[in-house]
């Protein structure tokens, strides 16, 4: 919640008061005069859908693309796959902090207690995993640091205005002229090229561009390199790839031939965009049902869409529009834990935008992400440092108050439930904090010269607690009902192409079915 002016003049009512949340009429009056106010001037319509060109999951190449997302036979190993780091029942992400892809002790366990050989916790990936829910409305840019991003940025096209699309194959601001149709399907090309999130150290010394084409030659099941096993990994002497493309590509001569690299991207995005979850209490209440929101809610979406100034949070200074983010960067100073990205005095820092821009104005900024199913998503921030939506808010109304108090214990990272006991220094080296600082030192320098939207608010805890209210509020009842969300998860009895379906599981052993 990057905080701005939205509306300035609001007389806000009732806004900050510590009000029950009993529908008592003249509160909710009051609520819904404010909030049809905030409504028409932000010009919300509460689904960000409308006006798309968007795929079903029963669409033939959906359901090409679900079985793609969960073989393992895209992984230089075999052992992970694009559902490894971003399962519908986590959220469309891993429910963890940091990833662990390749390497990990148990494959088919996703989620909390996913860990690599011999039991060690410490996530290789340095980036929390972006959720793929509703990742058909991004129009301008993805991953945290937009290194994926649509040069002509046509609203509701997804990137598909034939401007093109940038990525990490091409220069910076150049047309990467392989990157697909839509930025969901150059995006979906590079998972498979990183080394620590699928691609092992298979054909490692290679260009991305040749490891894409041994991919496509296991997938037709063509003669493998010296010592890769095949994709018949279940012994039955069938790869039935082939077959499966049938049904959406008609048949080339020869027929193996239709297998592609790009067709398998096409694929996966189409699977991707059809996870479009948007039905929700705030948008049945923008459409006009003024009971699908508590007071308490109310309160909270006043506060969101209203200006500190004039006595709110100001979030959606950032949090724009109804898709819930402006699509921008912001340095907000969130905890730098993991990895890094090879920046800083060490190579465990992660200067985010600025590795794409190389502008100074870009360093520590990241992505604002949608706060669509938000309850859902976490964990949060760029390297995943919080695991509550609580903390979250928080750290937006004071980051300096946060960062003194996430550190305040000698670095540890021990609140957060993937790394319970465990030091931030044992996953960051001795640079954690002394990153973090760096990114809040010029956070308040650019607070300062008035170049940053994020303004410090002071705010009650049931300020706090109707702010948390209203985000919730914001969760499609799809992901918490098994017969709805089960649409996206393939049934494990249905592993026939090459036995190499990835039938995800929790930590006591159980199918991952439902958030």
């Amino acid at each position: 919640m990057k905080l701005t002016s939205v509306l300035p003049g609001l007389v806000v009512i009732s806004l900050l008061s510590g009000c029950s949340d009993n529908d008592d009429s003249s509160n909710v009056s009051t609520f819904d005069e404010q909030l049809s106010s905030l409504i028409q001037s932000n010009a919300l319509t509460g689904d960000p859908s409308t006006g798309r060109d968007l795929v079903s999951i029963n669409e033939p190449i959906a359901q090409l693309g679900m079985k793609l997302f969960y073989s393992k036979s895209l992984g230089g190993d075999q052992d992970t796959a694009c559902v490894s780091c971003h399962h519908p029942a986590l959220g469309g992400g891993d429910d963890l902090s940091l990833p662990i892809g390749v390497g990990a002790d148990t494959h088919q366990l996703l989620g909390p207690g996913r860990t690599h050989d011999s039991g060690d916790a410490e996530p290789t990936v340095p980036r929390n995993a972006p959720t793929t829910f509703n990742i058909a409305l991004w129009d301008q840019v993805l991953f945290h640091d937009g290194r994926v991003e649509s040069l002509g940025k046509t609203a509701k096209m997804n990137g598909a205005d034939g401007v093109g699309i940038r990525t990490p194959d091409s220069l910076f601001g150049s047309a990467d002229l392989n990157a697909g149709r839509n930025l969901t399907e150059a995006q979906a090309r590079f998972p498979v090229t990183s080394a620590a999130e699928m691609r092992s150290d298979y054909e490692l010394g290679g260009t991305n561009d040749e490891l894409r084409a041994r991919l496509q030659a296991r997938l037709r099941d063509e003669a493998p390199s010296a010592g890769e096993l095949s994709v018949d990994d279940d012994g039955d002497g069938q790869n039935n790839w082939v077959t499966a493309f049938e049904v959406v590509y008609a048949a080339t001569i020869p027929e193996i031939n239709i297998i592609t690299f790009d067709r398998v991207t096409e694929a996966i995005a189409a699977y991707e965009n059809s996870q479009v979850f948007v039905d929700n209490s705030w948008k049945a209440y923008v459409a006009g049902d003024k009971s699908a929101l508590t007071d308490g809610q109310k309160r909270g979406a006043i506060a969101f869409f209203t200006s500190v100034t004039d006595g709110g949070a100001g979030c959606s200074g950032c949090h724009s529009g109804d898709f819930f983010t402006d699509e921008g960067f912001h340095n907000i100073a969130m905890p730098q834990i993991g990895e890094g990205k090879g920046n800083g005095l060490d190579g465990r820092d992660d200067f985010g935008r600025m590795r794409e821009t190389l502008l100074l104005s870009d360093q520590y900024a990241f992505r604002t992400p949608t706060l669509l199913n938000v309850e859902h998503t976490g964990p949060y921030g760029h390297a995943g440092a919080y695991d509550s939506l609580e903390d979250v808010i928080r750290h937006h109304l004071n980051p300096t108050i946060a960062i003194n108090d996430y550190f305040a214990v000698g670095g540890t990272c021990s609140n957060l439930s993937q790394l319970s006991g465990v030091s931030c220094e044992d996953i960051s080296g001795d640079r954690a904090e002394e990153n973090t600082r760096l990114a809040l030192d010029k956070l308040e320098t650019d607070q300062g010269s008035g170049l940053s939207l994020l303004v410090n608010a002071e705010l009650s805890d049931q300020q706090v607690s109707d702010l948390v209210s209203f985000m919730m509020a914001l969760s499609d009842s799809c992901l918490e009902d098994v017969s709805c969300l089960s649409q996206w998860i393939p049934e494990s009895s249905l592993n026939v192409i090459d036995g190499n379906q990835l039938n995800g599981e929790d930590l006591n052993g159980s199918p991952l079915v439902v958030n």
